[in-house]
């Protein structure tokens, strides 16, 4: 999207994001940390890191200028995708979201509780490369993804690649399924231990 800016009787154009597809998780983890400043500050980063317009131009804004900006943006957000990417590419290798989360292991839930516990906002690309691993197999839509060793590192890295709208989109199924879970995890462990006393 072109903005349009007019300075001392010049008009410069300038290039703002397309959609929230263009912004990947590193840009949004700058977006996060944005949010603990002023709405001032906030309207100033989040321009100058979505467009390409210098930081310096964008303090010389109008308010209106700012508010249009931060609109459109807004409206980009508001329109993203939202439905689960079960298979994302980054920098030519296919990852598939865990596709059995009844057999997630006990490895892979102690790091995802981990990453929340010690601030989900800080964590995303260790939890996306948790929930996102290299594809094995495929056929059709059914695939199998890497074991889990623990080993993320390089992976989260990679996942700093992914769309911001692709970690929402994961972000609103995990928290889905993960509410569901805790309605029924106790009543299922409870009937679970009545099974076990009875043998």
């Amino acid at each position: 999207m072109k903005v349009k800016i007019k300075k001392e009787g010049k008009v410069k154009e300038f290039k703002l994001i397309n959609s929230w597809s263009d912004v990947t998780l590193e840009t949004w983890l700058q977006l996060i940390d944005f949010e603990t400043g002023t709405k001032t500050e906030e309207a100033t980063k989040t321009i100058a890191v979505l467009s390409d317009i210098p930081k310096r131009l964008v303090q010389e804004l109008s308010l209106s200028d700012v508010a249009t900006i931060m609109s459109k943006i807004g409206e980009l957000q508001s329109n993203q995708d939202t439905k689960l990417k079960r298979l994302i590419e980054i920098n030519e290798v296919e990852y598939g979201f865990h596709p059995d989360l009844d057999s997630i292991t006990l490895g892979e839930y102690a790091d995802i509780e981990q990453f929340i516990k010690n601030g989900i906002e800080t964590n995303l690309p260790e939890l996306m490369s948790v929930l996102y691993r290299p594809v094995k197999l495929k056929k059709n839509e059914v695939y199998i993804i890497d074991a889990y060793d623990g080993d993320i590192r390089l992976r989260a890295e990679e996942m700093k690649q992914m769309s911001a709208e692709q970690v929402q989109s994961a972000l609103v199924f995990f928290y889905t399924l993960g509410k569901i879970l805790s309605e029924i995890l106790p009543s299922f462990l409870m009937e679970r231990l009545k099974e076990t006393k009875l043998q």
